[in-house]
């Protein structure tokens, strides 16, 4: 579904990421981990478009990132979901409104998906949350919205950059289960995280391939690198 091909990539004439290939095939399950500053948020915006590599090829469902202008890139991103570090919620915006924003800049009118956006809810747990400001909920309950925000549109691909870094660790374990499941579902799954208890967590419930980014190269690592 998303496939990089020898991507290069860096800031002001250094290389940050060098000669980088990745495939997240359907039902795909990734964790990527490394060094703070290693590149990790940068090659999960290569994933979904929102950069240009400076070498190499991104493909994403079967199609070459450098032929795809403008509008063909925002309708492919409607097929990734991402939950950002930080979940940049609009704070005047009740839960519910922020976990349909995506519908609207879709051009979709919320207001018909309401079914959808309960059972989203629901599934996160956060049903009886609907109408809370961001400013009322839990680092945990924040978290699980941010998911829920990027499931909204049935997304094929979800890109989680580090989604318990700021939760316990019985909130961690909840949103893992929660990020199995979807991998079940056949969705590719590509989590960047620093928490190698969370790693070994995820391996005893799916067949996760461990990536390492270090000094602008991936690996393949062992769970107890």
């Amino acid at each position: 579904m998303i496939e990089l091909s020898d991507i290069t990539y860096g800031y002001d004439g250094s290389p940050l990421l060098n000669g980088i290939s990745l495939d997240l095939s359907p039902g795909s399950f990734h964790f990527l981990t490394g060094p703070s500053g290693a590149g990790k948020t940068t090659l999960l915006k290569l994933c979904y478009l929102d950069l240009k590599p400076a070498k190499g090829t991104i493909t994403v469902f079967g199609a070459p990132s450098e032929k795809l202008g403008r509008d063909a890139i925002a309708k492919l991103r409607r097929r990734v979901g991402v939950v950002h570090q930080d979940c940049g919620f609009l704070e005047h915006l009740s839960l519910r409104e922020n976990v349909a924003m995506p519908l609207a800049a879709a051009g979709q009118d919320p207001t018909q998906h309401d079914a959808e956006i309960d059972e989203l809810l629901a599934w996160v747990g956060l049903a009886r949350r609907a109408d809370a400001l961001p400013a009322e909920l839990s680092g945990g309950e924040k978290q699980r919205a941010a998911l829920a925000r990027a499931l909204i549109l049935s997304p094929d691909v979800v890109l989680a950059d580090e989604p318990t870094g700021n939760v316990d660790w019985e909130m961690s374990l909840r949103l893992l289960t929660l990020l199995v499941e979807l991998n079940r579902m056949g969705k590719a799954i590509l989590i960047a995280t620093h928490d190698l208890n969370l790693i070994r967590a995820a391996k005893a419930q799916v067949t996760a391939r461990v990536l390492r980014l270090r000094r602008g190269q991936l690996d393949v690592a062992g769970v107890d690198l």
